[in-house]
């Protein structure tokens, strides 16, 4: 199992390099838009489709990953790579404090203690604003690439390694391991766990698998992928702002998920995928057809949300169930 999952590590690192080395700016962007996003997904899917415990708080568990990058990278003492790890390990210790004060709710309960993390926490940058920079935020300093970086990346491909693209590739190796550790974690023996516990936890617990230790650990693998998002965003909006991670963050994450397929991590890629670039398709198809741009920029939200009932309505099991349901009747008919 693990070694197809590298070899399919390795066939996502060839399509990595060849649709960013043949992007321009704006698009490359949007890619490292579409990985911070997928890294968030997919701690989610492992979360809520594979665990079954429905969080509304993600996009606060990005905020600690944010802020932690902004205030680490006011020292020069730490390169890039171990800012990102300690980010992540401080948003891990928050979502382990969370899961652990959530391990006993489940269903509505569970959501409605996640709302009310993701509507406080936003909050407390503006209480704490001389160290936090109240409304307006941290800036968020983009380190310089390392010199043997732009040269090695020279050398392959001939061209100069901009700070966007090195923000870009730095995002999508970000998000290869990640989805292979996710990968082989599903498939393993904690995977069974969190989908025995999600499916009859009862059973589960009769089983001898410990429900507690089961979704704290779910828990805390979730918040370390949302700080690594929350971390990778700061870094790609120069900014670490309260607006960034409001409540619609994370319910624009839920529905990626759902869109794309629960406990599915191709799910979770295409979930980020549709947040990404239909938005701007949308608003640049509507004020080619005449719209004023406030009214454009209305018209995405709306059919998002359109797409997202038709998919559960159509799919149930979203983008990627519905593929495979697809390729089954066809290799069957």
């Amino acid at each position: 199992m693990l070694r197809r999952h590298l070899l399919g590590a390795l066939a996502a690192l060839i399509v990595v390099v060849l649709a960013l080395e043949n992007s321009g700016p704006y698009l490359t962007a949007q890619f490292t838009t579409m990985a911070y996003l997928a890294i968030a997904a997919g701690g989610l899917t492992v979360l809520t489709g594979l665990n079954g415990q429905l969080s509304l708080g993600h996009g606060a568990l990005m905020a600690v990953g944010a802020y932690s990058t902004a205030l680490l990278l006011r020292s020069d003492a730490l390169p890039l790579l171990v800012i990102l790890l300690l980010a992540m390990v401080i948003t891990l210790a928050v979502g382990a404090l969370v899961g652990v004060a959530a391990a006993r709710l489940h269903g509505p309960y569970l959501a409605g203690a996640t709302l009310a993390l993701a509507v406080a926490v936003p909050g407390i940058p503006l209480f704490f604003g001389e160290s936090l920079g109240g409304e307006q935020g941290l800036p968020v300093r983009m380190p310089e690439i390392p010199a043997w970086l732009a040269d090695a990346a020279y050398f392959v491909t001939g061209q100069d390694l901009t700070s966007i693209r090195y923000l870009a590739y730095l995002s999508w190796f970000a998000v290869i391991a990640v989805f292979v550790l996710l990968a082989n974690l599903s498939r393993g023996r904690v995977g069974r766990d969190w989908r025995a516990v999600r499916d009859e936890d009862v059973a589960a617990e009769l089983a001898g698998i410990d429900l507690a230790r089961t979704r704290v650990r779910a828990f805390v693998v979730s918040a370390g992928c949302a700080g690594l998002a929350g971390a990778l965003m700061a870094l790609s909006a120069r900014l670490a702002a309260p607006s960034g991670f409001a409540l619609t963050l994370s319910l624009l994450l839920v529905s990626a998920v759902v869109l794309g397929g629960l406990g599915s991590l191709t799910g979770a890629l295409a979930g980020a995928a549709l947040l990404t670039f239909l938005p701007p398709l949308v608003t640049g198809a509507g004020t080619d057809l005449g719209l004023s741009d406030v009214q454009a920029a209305h018209l995405a939200p709306l059919l998002y949300g359109l797409v997202t009932v038709l998919i559960v309505l159509l799919a149930p099991a979203g983008l990627a169930g519905g593929l495979r349901k697809l390729i089954h009747w066809r290799r069957s008919s």
